[in-house]
């Protein structure tokens, strides 16, 4: 796909989606007719049976590879996927703004990790791509841009600087961008609004956005336990990052969780799934205390935070290098020498 095929979305022309929502569009009630056709018949109650099996049980969250001169290593990248799919047995990739580091990305450069990562993957597993905190119109174009290069589902993460949106502008902007292709909620911004706030959305999004069809969590706690029974029965639900959020959410209705382990340890991912699909809480339990609180207890407290940890540790399983673009911290040798000594004491290096 050619550069300027990828710059499409940055157009002006997408003040015309903008205008539109601007102007009151009701767009919420009336799927794209594309997304129609995927969500019936075969539905589970609002979300398609396959998007609901694509997501459930463990899928990791890509993490974009740098060469050590900060320019995005596109053949780690490919690496890893493979990686992903054949050794982890993965039936989704998943880009997210934060963990594939957007923040440090150009948009041209975050439609071309896009692009790669669908045509790599090839729909060997469903691919779920993501946003940059687009305005609506702009979202839209992204949207679009998508569709066009074969993702399976959209990721959005509004932008709500100082709490500029509404409830309204919320679901006219996921309505907008799911007239074009299935949406994912992410919940990280609501974190930052009153309980109540988010519910009221989700509830909405339920009744007016029917391209919206899957939600992934990073509020956790009681509040998500509330989500699930408003939502489990109309989306695809994931758990973000650790196993005890899944455990968290397990009895009121998940399907499935981030899982940290899939992009390097898979067969913790599964040992802990197995368990969970047995009935067997003490098994899953014994995963959590055994795997997941020793690695978030150690890579949250790393300098750098978790994210340069978990770079180090692709380092050392050679699925990728270490490195982050400045100024975001990459570890340092003394620093992957602790990193290594930690992991052997658990048994996965």
């Amino acid at each position: 796909m050619s550069k300027s095929s990828r710059r499409e979305f940055l157009k002006g022309s997408a003040a015309v989606a903008g205008s539109a929502v601007a102007a009151g569009l009701s767009i919420g009630r009336s799927a794209h007719a594309a997304v129609k056709a995927k969500a019936t018949p075969a539905t589970s109650r609002g979300c398609p049976t396959e998007i609901r099996a694509a997501l459930s049980g463990p899928w990791p969250s890509i993490r974009t590879p740098f060469t050590r001169h900060g320019d995005i290593d596109f053949d780690a990248l490919c690496g890893h996927l493979d990686f992903i799919i054949e050794e982890g047995k993965s039936k989704a990739v998943v880009l997210t703004w934060g963990d594939s580091l957007y923040s440090i990305l150009t948009d041209d450069e975050i439609a071309e990790v896009t692009n790669v990562v669908v045509r790599h993957v090839n729909r060997r597993a469903f691919v779920v791509a993501a946003d940059n905190r687009w305005w609506t119109g702009k979202e839209v174009q992204f949207a679009k841009y998508c569709v066009e290069v074969g993702a399976d589902m959209l990721m959005v993460l509004p932008p709500d600087w100082a709490r500029s949106t509404t409830l309204d502008s919320l679901v006219a902007h996921y309505g907008a961008v799911g007239e074009h292709i299935p949406v994912m909620m992410v919940t990280n911004y609501l974190a930052r609004r009153p309980g109540a706030f988010g519910l009221e959305l989700i509830s909405r999004l339920c009744k007016e956005a029917p391209g919206v069809m899957a939600l992934k969590d990073d509020v956790c706690g009681p509040w998500i336990r509330k989500v699930c029974l408003v939502a489990n029965d109309r989306w695809a639900l994931s758990a973000g990052g650790r196993k005890e959020n899944h455990m968290n959410m397990y009895p009121y209705g998940v399907n499935g969780y981030l899982s940290t382990f899939m992009s390097f340890k898979p067969e913790i991912a599964w040992r802990y799934w197995k368990a969970i699909q047995a009935k067997n809480l003490p098994a899953a339990r014994a995963v959590i205390r055994d795997y997941d609180m020793p690695l978030f207890d150690y890579i949250i407290k790393s300098e750098g935070g978790f994210d340069a940890a978990m770079h180090g540790i692709f380092e050392l399983l050679s699925l990728a290098k270490r490195y982050r673009r400045p100024p975001y911290h990459s570890l340092t040798d003394a620093q992957m020498g602790n990193l290594a000594d930690f992991l052997k004491s658990k048994g996965i290096l």
